[in-house]
């Protein structure tokens, strides 16, 4: 199939590009560089363009003959969604609706799309599972949220085709280290700890110490880059397949802490590094654990790369390769 991959230029889009290829599709990048790296695209064609003008979307669709659409194309700052609201609204929202609006037009009638575990907010309990309440505590979540349900009007008006997959915490790089995570700014847990190891950070904060969790600090379910890649792959089969369109968690089901990843790049890289305890962070859950049994049973999906240390090691790797 030709896939048009808006965000093909970011961290999970880039991913998700090589491995396309890798299957044998064709695939036209569409990004327009504000948070995504041209370099990172080095496979299919590359259109640099923007999701707020309909006009450049109608370009990619004259241009090329597009089957399906993969949506990445989002901010994803949680605290700034909460301090410039609108920012993320106009374009998390807007523009989804302009991409849309545009497939209508050229009869493409199947999306892909890059949704998060912050539409569950706080959870009732873990692991989460897909039909669980969904009260998003930020904009961010709100926004992703609106489109889920843009989403399942569209489908229910004009018969589009979906596959909602909602992340957890994406991590790692690739493992032949072609392509892996640079955000600026960065404010992933990860690769701020393998900063502090290789001495572009001073240190490391560990925000909460006192929560009841096993060593009383956070735990997130992190999810190698690699394996939602291999999730969006099997997601487009689905759907080529005349799948009922579905909403999917993608989350390795393990529960690793703050203090347990710092363990984890401490033997990793041989590095020590000083941690600093602060404070808690207002609105940070205690616990955030995804249950993927929906994937499996449904896209045949299993994570290959559900260790900690194997996820750290791979962004081990990029980072010092790249000095991202």
């Amino acid at each position: 199939m030709a896939v048009l991959i808006c965000g093909g230029a970011g961290y999970i889009g880039s991913h998700v590009n090589k491995m396309l290829n890798r299957k044998g599709h064709e695939t036209v990048v569409f990004d327009n560089l504000v948070y995504g790296h041209r370099e990172a695209v080095k496979w299919g064609s590359f259109v640099e363009g923007d999701l707020k003008n309909p006009e450049e979307i109608k370009t990619v669709f004259e241009t090329y003959p597009i089957d399906a659409v993969m949506h990445f194309a989002a901010y994803a700052y949680v605290g700034e969604s909460v301090t410039d609201p609108e920012k993320y609204y106009f374009n998390n929202v807007v523009n989804a609706l302009n991409l849309l609006q545009v497939m209508r037009k050229y009869g493409c009638d199947k999306i892909i799309f890059s949704s998060t575990c912050a539409t569950y907010g706080e959870p009732e309990q873990v692991p989460i599972t897909e039909d669980m309440p969904q009260n998003p505590i930020n904009p961010y979540g709100a926004s992703k949220l609106m489109v889920e349900r843009i989403l399942k009007d569209y489908s229910q008006a004009y018969g589009f085709d979906y596959a909602i997959l909602r992340y957890f915490n994406a991590a790692g790089a690739d493992p032949e280290g072609e392509i892996g995570e640079n955000h600026d700014p960065e404010t992933h847990l990860i690769p701020l700890v393998l900063d502090a190891a290789s001495g572009r950070r001073s240190d490391i904060k560990v925000f909460g110490t006192d929560y009841p969790t096993r060593d009383g600090s956070c735990v997130r379910d992190y999810i190698h880059v690699a394996d939602l890649a291999d999730a969006h792959i099997l997601a487009l089969k689905y759907l080529q397949n005349n799948g009922m369109s579905e909403c999917f968690n993608l989350g390795n089901e393990r529960g690793t802490s703050v203090l347990e990843v710092i363990k984890a790049v401490r033997k990793v890289t041989g590095k020590d590094f000083k941690v600093t305890l602060a404070e808690r962070r207002p609105g940070d859950p205690v616990t955030l654990v995804g249950s993927s049994d929906k994937a499996k049973a449904m896209l045949g999906w299993r994570p290959n790369y559900v260790d900690i240390e194997t996820i750290v090691e791979h962004a081990w790797k990029w980072h010092e390769k790249t000095g991202w």
